[in-house]
């Protein structure tokens, strides 16, 4: 079974969103079970900071040795930063998908649409 932290919230896309810090921030990611059907990463395209996004508008691309998959916005908001390592080390994302290898952080346009994605227990019936 795929690691599905409980304290994340979910896309059906395979992207996973943290809990709102006081700024309306959430920290973005893909998926255990999407980085695993992916295999090895080598390439993330990531917006810049300054980016406005709406949920489920295309906001990059994963790139591994079998495909290149997108990479959705889970909501709207702003691009506040961008996870400079995966430049440097795509493979964050295979080898800790959930901590080095996150994607970008977003402030959300309305933090209480956290509420709106699947729980860990509703993403792991949608993958199990």
């Amino acid at each position: 079974m795929s690691n599905i932290p409980a304290e994340l919230s979910y896309t059906a896309e395979h992207e996973w969103v943290s809990a709102p810090n006081s700024d309306g921030v959430v920290r973005v990611g893909i998926t255990d079970f999407a980085q695993d059907a992916l295999g090895d990463v080598v390439y993330a395209q990531l917006p810049e900071a300054g980016t406005k996004v709406s949920g489920a508008d295309v906001l990059g691309e994963v790139e591994s040795t079998k495909s290149v998959s997108d990479i959705y916005a889970p909501l709207s908001g702003e691009v506040v930063s961008r996870n400079e390592a995966l430049d440097a080390d795509p493979s964050l994302i295979n080898s800790d998908p959930y901590g080095e290898g996150w994607l970008l952080e977003l402030r959300l346009e309305d933090a209480a649409a956290v509420s709106s994605l699947l729980s860990a227990a509703e993403y792991e019936q949608q993958v199990g």
